[in-house]
């Protein structure tokens, strides 16, 4: 069983940002800049936002944190968003999800320029993804193309089952996954809460992409010998033997199935970090595309 290391290629993944950011730097060129928008104060989504801060002064880029009160109305977000659009200093920006009730989020996505959505979760972006044109891949399904990508996991051919539907991560895999070129080229299917007999199906797959959120969810009977597993699911599980009063949690009974499995991401330390590492390659492109623009 090898380990997809998410820390290790994320930090990678950095260390060629920095390199790209400091031949800007030489060339008098402009760094690129990442604002975050976060409405309220949820404790993960505080967190999730202050690693990518942390992360955009690690590589050298420019970044903005706009905090709104959970009591914001929709038409005040809707505002805000319409000043990082027409601010041409900030060349991608993302709002963190999930929104307060009184927010309709489809509607802050579209309002969102489709130049500047570095999330990729605009519907021009996530039609130009489905036609395989060059656009911005959601971040967390690119960080799972990376890992696959940089470890050489073979894709062609091979049968992958996506584990939920989501329009951030399960959805946007099942078509990345059956795309041209590599990785890609798999024969997909997507399951979701009302696919019936799902062990059956998940026990012919040669690669297994869970995005659930629900702890210890794929169990060791339910793979195949030398499946690849990625693991998007990450829950805080109460646990009084740990300091924090909890541990994080995958999709996979991790210990059962990394017996089994080929390649496998843990949790902690897999897909999670491979996120924030793509939304800062995501926001050099928006840079770079703004660049030629101008040029």
């Amino acid at each position: 069983m090898k380990l997809l290391d998410g820390k290790k290629i994320s930090n990678d993944i950095k260390t060629e940002i920095t390199a790209e950011v400091n031949k800007m730097k030489a060339n008098k060129e402009k760094v690129p800049h990442l604002a975050a928008i976060i409405v309220g104060n949820d404790g993960a989504s505080l967190t999730y936002v202050g690693s990518k801060v942390k992360a955009c002064e690690l590589v050298g880029f420019e970044s903005t944190l706009v905090n709104m009160p959970s009591t914001t109305s929709e038409t005040e977000l809707l505002k805000k968003i319409a000043e990082l659009n027409a601010n041409d200093d900030i060349d991608g920006f993302i709002v963190q999800l999930p929104l307060p009730d009184q927010i309709d989020t489809q509607k802050i996505i579209m309002a969102i320029d489709p130049s500047k959505d570095v999330d990729g979760f605009h519907p021009e972006n996530f039609g130009k993804m489905a036609l395989d044109m060059t656009t911005f891949i959601p971040a967390t399904p690119f960080g799972i193309l990376e890992l696959l990508e940089r470890y050489k996991v073979e894709t062609k051919g091979k049968h992958t089952v996506v584990i939920g539907r989501s329009h951030i991560v399960g959805r946007p895999m099942s078509i990345l996954m059956g795309r041209k070129g590599f990785p890609g080229n798999s024969t997909v299917t997507l399951t979701h809460s009302y696919t019936k007999n799902i062990a059956q199906i998940t026990t012919q797959a040669d690669i297994i992409i869970t995005a659930l959120g629900v702890p210890n969810y794929l169990k060791a009977e339910m793979i195949k010998d030398d499946a690849v597993v990625i693991d998007v699911g990450i829950t805080r599980v109460a646990d009084e033997t740990d300091p924090r009063g909890y541990r994080i949690t995958g999709d996979v009974d991790y210990d059962a199935v990394s017996k089994k499995a080929s390649y496998i991401t843990p949790v902690p330390g897999g897909v999670g970090p491979m996120t924030i590492a793509m939304l800062l390659k995501n926001t050099l492109l928006a840079r770079e595309q703004k660049r030629l623009k101008i040029e």
